[in-house]
């Protein structure tokens, strides 16, 4: 693990995703039915990646995201290049479906490459001057979305993508990655699998000098949560997690699981989700302030950063952009009294 520079207090964030524009979701899906070739969707991911980190960077985000734009879902870009894994339809009705994906034999380990996640990363990198936050999805959520009977126990299929996902990081870290974050979308679904995703994910960021952020929610799929719950199940497993980042939603589910970071102690930042991204609502400044408010009362400011609960792929985009700025604008009126009580 290494930390990232010296950065303002309560510094922003966005989770990942951010809202896919219209005319590149028709794109999308008219490359899986021959309407749109690969060439020209590949120059419309260029122009909406460069579009999200500018609406990122003047909403005032501190740590900006390539909007993950290139991705069809959480899954299919990370699994249908892993070497060995087969694609059994590659149409599909819409983009933001799930590919059918087999693995018919074990995968080679160690990996055979990179899955050719840098050049992503690369060209964000030449298109802000900001900190970029990029994110996996990580190993116990893409084994749930993989056909196989090369693994007859799952948890070493678990382990095996957390193998590939660490070559991946390898890479990423080369081309210059300073945080890179792990996502566990499918963890709330299966809580008693935790200990074995945090088993995994100490595989994926293992000698991997990067700062390194862990991000588990309730699902976010077309702008609905997929389960409900606390996070209990979380915890005390996630304090042996090699990560020195935990981001989690609190602004649709209230601040009820704040006590479960005051009674197991988190020692490392905690990113505190104070957006409810299942709405369009944009929140007033005062509402967000509040939230932040709350959350300082159990976690140090320096340990503390800023975030939406979750990704804004589904939000149209002039509610994305409004509830970010409402996030800074709040942010910033907190820091100043926080600096003010301390001159």
């Amino acid at each position: 693990m290494q930390q990232l520079p010296s950065r303002p207090l309560l510094a922003t964030t966005v989770i990942g995703s951010w809202s896919v524009p219209d005319w590149l979701e028709r794109a999308k899906t008219g490359v899986h039915h021959g309407s749109v070739s690969r060439t020209q969707l590949a120059e419309m991911h260029d122009m909406a990646v460069k579009a999200a980190l500018k609406d990122q960077e003047v909403a005032g985000i501190d740590v900006v995201s390539d909007g993950e734009l290139r991705r069809d879902n959480d899954v299919d870009h990370l699994l249908a290049r892993v070497p060995g894994v087969q694609v059994m339809d590659p149409v599909k009705a819409f983009y933001f479906d799930y590919l059918d994906l087999a693995l018919p034999a074990p995968l080679d380990d160690p990996p055979p490459a990179p899955l050719g996640l840098a050049a992503d990363l690369a060209f964000t990198l030449d298109h802000t001057d900001r900190p970029v936050r990029f994110s996996l999805t990580g190993p116990f959520s893409l084994s749930r979305r993989l056909r196989t009977e090369a693994y007859p126990d799952r948890a070493d299929l678990v382990r095996a993508l957390a193998r590939v996902l660490n070559a991946e990081a390898r890479s990423l870290a080369d081309t210059g990655a300073e945080l890179l974050q792990i996502d566990e979308p499918f963890l709330a679904g299966h809580p008693e699998q935790v200990g074995l995703a945090i088993e995994a994910l100490n595989i994926v960021v293992k000698d991997v000098p990067v700062t390194w952020a862990l991000h588990v929610c309730y699902g976010n799929r077309y702008a609905r949560p997929l389960w409900e719950g606390h996070y209990d199940f979380l915890f005390p497993a996630v304090l042996e997690a090699d990560v020195d980042q935990l981001l989690l939603e609190f602004a649709r589910k209230g601040d009820d699981d704040l006590a479960l970071v005051e009674r197991f102690g988190w020692d490392r930042v905690l990113g505190v989700g104070v957006l409810d991204v299942k709405t369009p609502e944009v929140e007033p400044v005062g509402v967000v302030e509040r939230r932040i408010e709350r959350a300082l009362r159990v976690v140090p400011a320096d340990r503390m950063i800023v975030t939406p609960d979750c990704g804004l792929r589904h939000l149209p985009a002039s509610a994305a952009r409004a509830k970010l700025r409402a996030m800074t604008t709040a942010t910033a009126q907190v820091r100043d009294r926080l600096q003010k009580e301390h001159a």
